[in-house]
């Protein structure tokens, strides 16, 4: 939970007014203490401006106005009226960075508090300012400084907790909490935080009791403070975000998607908490559903006015941290490379690096673009240039190139993006990496320097999971797989000597079986003996049918008979069957080849010809008077039959043009009506 905004000045009590003044004053100024007492910040504004009126310039008139402004959320006004009184010789600096920063404009804010007095307050704006900028190492170093005054605020003290585990230092919050003297149940704040810490430490089942007991911890509070049920479940919305995130991070896929989704439903969460569901459930989602993802996506990112292109909907850019908007714009610039909309992706590429200009993430979802646009080797080259300019966020850029390149089969270009990523250089997973991508190169004696590094390193390493046995393992067994028996024997051998274990001497013994016999008849007694081997008869084994000829001492040669041989070439003969009834020695004429064939494309088909009798030759209007006559006595025979045959021929044609008619008119219809679905 970030750290509380708490940090309104309060407005500095007004001093008796001199006798000298008029009773209006004195009158006004009570009025104006009696309103801020009552926190009723609007009235008191008022008042002040009816003192000012009277008296421009006072200094204790204007604080109080600027007070109540801020008090009552008009954060304009107050700045307003600090910038018309810049021409008095009163220092409202700090008043106007907290203006600043109420309205996001947060290196402003840093400006206006530079070269002040470093007390408790601007120290706290500070921090707050560091906190919402991401800058967590400068945001503990205001909190330590503000620790020396010794201010017993559960609030800062919350917040502290909050900046330690937003700059990744959750081992230190146990001891930090000693230290404050607090405990996780002081206020479900206080222990959202820890739970934060513990889900930081991967303590995910403790986590979620603790979130368990911040939610009963809120409730009961809030309760007492007389909160709406609506306004508990509001209050306390962060606290189900995170119970649901707990469950994605357990891997209890349709318990995360039930929670997000009912948070989703009943729409009572603060805006920020439903961002993050959103996010959430989209990365949970992962590319099922794209086109649905894209659009929850858009209702909280939208286009932005002037220089900027984009800002995020409902002011999540002030209530959500640097991390989470920078997740929001790169899930939906995924989610666009997914759907390939490239155009739109190239669009909000271009805008990221400005937004977040400390971040390697521009330049990782600039490399996708390319990847996906088969750019292989811009990507490679644009990952590598910034590695050098930036060498101290090189790990992730190198780490991704690495990748791109071997997806590419550029795989040189992958092990030297690798082999500059020293901290993780000889851990297992890099090793394997290498050494599976030296030896797609042909390069044996590569993988093999790679894996003897690497046993090298950790034979010094001092770290309390050991690895060393491990590398050792595997590198033995690729060494036995490319014939260097010997450097492998020895790993095994060491192996043997120093844990002991069953797979190092079953590979010892293998080993040895190449190099040395008596050495693995040596280590073969060491090996347990399987239970029942030794009632087993292996020369009798061997004799059996199922077993197999090995080339040995004892072979035994079966001889076989001449009759047995001749029966065994002697093949039966069967006799026919024959269908019931059928007579093979008048067995009639031989099917039809063709009778599999569909009758169109038998040799014996013959379409059809149609009748053209009936068709009118000749010029157009052209009729014969026999056929005149005999349409005439026709229609005169039909018309007694009844109604249902009369004058069929000009029936049979108006219905002709009538279905031609209202099948043109019915086909767009069941267009129109399928593009609405597809649309809902």
């Amino acid at each position: 939970m970030a750290p509380k905004t708490k940090v309104n000045p309060k407005p500095s009590p007004a001093p008796p007014p001199p006798a000298a003044q008029s009773a209006p004053i004195e009158d006004l100024f009570s009025a104006l203490h009696r309103h801020a007492q009552n926190f009723e910040y609007e009235r008191a504004a008022k008042v002040a401006d009816q003192v000012l009126a009277i008296a421009p310039g006072d200094e204790d008139a204007l604080r109080c106005k600027v007070v109540a402004l801020i008090k009552s959320d008009a954060i304009d006004k107050a700045l307003s009226a600090i910038q018309a009184s810049r021409h008095l010789p009163i220092d409202l600096r700090f008043y106007e960075a907290y203006c600043l920063y109420r309205q996001n404009k947060l290196h402003e804010a840093l400006e206006a508090i530079d070269g002040q007095e470093r007390n408790s307050m601007i120290l706290q704006l500070e921090s707050q300012i560091f906190y919402r900028l991401g800058k967590m190492d400068a945001c503990m170093e205001s909190y330590e400084k503000i620790q020396r005054f010794k201010i017993d605020s559960l609030d800062i003290k919350t917040n502290i907790i909050a900046a330690l585990v937003a700059a990744g230092r959750s081992p230190e919050v146990q001891g930090t909490m000693d230290a404050l003297k607090v405990k996780a149940s002081s206020n479900f704040e206080l222990a959202y935080n820890y739970a934060c810490s513990l889900i930081e430490k991967k303590k995910y089942a403790e986590a979620g009791q603790q979130l368990l007991s911040a939610r009963r911890i809120g409730q009961e509070m809030l309760m007492e403070e007389d909160y709406a049920d609506d306004e508990i479940e509001t209050e306390l919305a962060p606290i189900a975000v995170q119970l649901a995130y707990v469950h994605q991070l357990q891997g209890q896929t349709q318990e995360a998607v039930d929670a997000y989704m009912a948070i989703i439903n009943r729409n009572l969460s603060d805006a920020s908490s439903l961002a993050v569901v959103t996010n959430n459930l989209i990365a949970l989602r992962g590319t099922k559903d794209v086109s649905d993802s894209l659009r929850r996506l858009d209702r909280l990112i939208e286009k932005g006015a002037g220089a900027k292109q984009f800002q995020l909907a409902n002011g999540l850019d002030v209530k959500l941290s640097t991390r989470q908007k920078e997740s929001l714009y790169s899930n939906r610039l995924l989610l666009l490379l997914q759907a390939n909309r490239i155009d739109q992706a190239r669009e909000l590429i271009s805008a990221l690096p400005e937004m977040f200009p400390d971040s390697v993430t521009p330049v990782l979802l600039q490399a996708a673009l390319l990847v996906r646009e088969k750019k292989v080797a811009k990507a490679e080259e644009m990952l590598l240039l910034y590695a050098d300019r930036f060498p101290d966020k090189s790990k992730p850029v190198f780490l991704a190139r690495a990748q791109i390149a071997a997806a590419a089969g550029h795989f040189q270009i992958s092990v030297d993006s690798l082999s500059k990523v020293t901290d993780i250089q000889n851990m297992p997973a890099t090793v394997a990496t290498l050494v599976s991508l030296q030896e797609r190169m042909g390069d044996f004696g590569g993988a093999n320097a790679v894996l003897n590094s690497a046993i090298e390193w950790w034979k010094n390493a001092m770290t309390e999971e050991n690895k060393l046995d491990l590398i050792m393992q595997e590198a033995a067994s690729y060494k036995l797989n490319h014939g260097r028996e010997e450097e492998a024997f020895q790993l095994y051998e060491k192996l043997v000597k120093s844990r002991g274990n069953i797979e190092a001497l079953l590979g010892l013994v293998m080993t040895a079986a190449h190099t040395n016999l008596e050495k693995a008849e040596l280590y073969e007694k060491q090996l347990r003996p399987l239970s029942g081997l030794k009632q087993m008869n292996v020369e009798n084994l061997e004799k059996t049918s199922g077993a197999k000829h090995v080339e040995g001492t004892h072979t035994v040669k079966v001889e076989l008979s001449e009759d047995v041989k001749k029966a065994k070439t002697k093949k039966r003969k069967r006799k026919p069957r024959y269908p019931k009834g059928f007579d093979p020695a008048n067995p009639g004429p031989p099917p039809d080849p063709e009778r599999w064939l569909p009758k169109r494309e038998r040799s014996s088909y013959r379409p059809k010809r149609k009748d053209k009798r009936s068709q009118v030759r000749g010029s157009q209007g052209s009729v014969v008077r026999e056929k005149h006559e005999t349409a005439t006595t026709a229609t005169s025979v039909s018309s007694d039959n009844g109604p249902s045959t009369k004058s069929s021929q000009g029936i049979s044609s108006s219905s002709k043009s009538g279905s031609q008619k209202a099948t043109a008119h019915e086909q767009p219809k069941a267009s129109s009506k399928s593009k609405k679905k597809s649309r809902k």
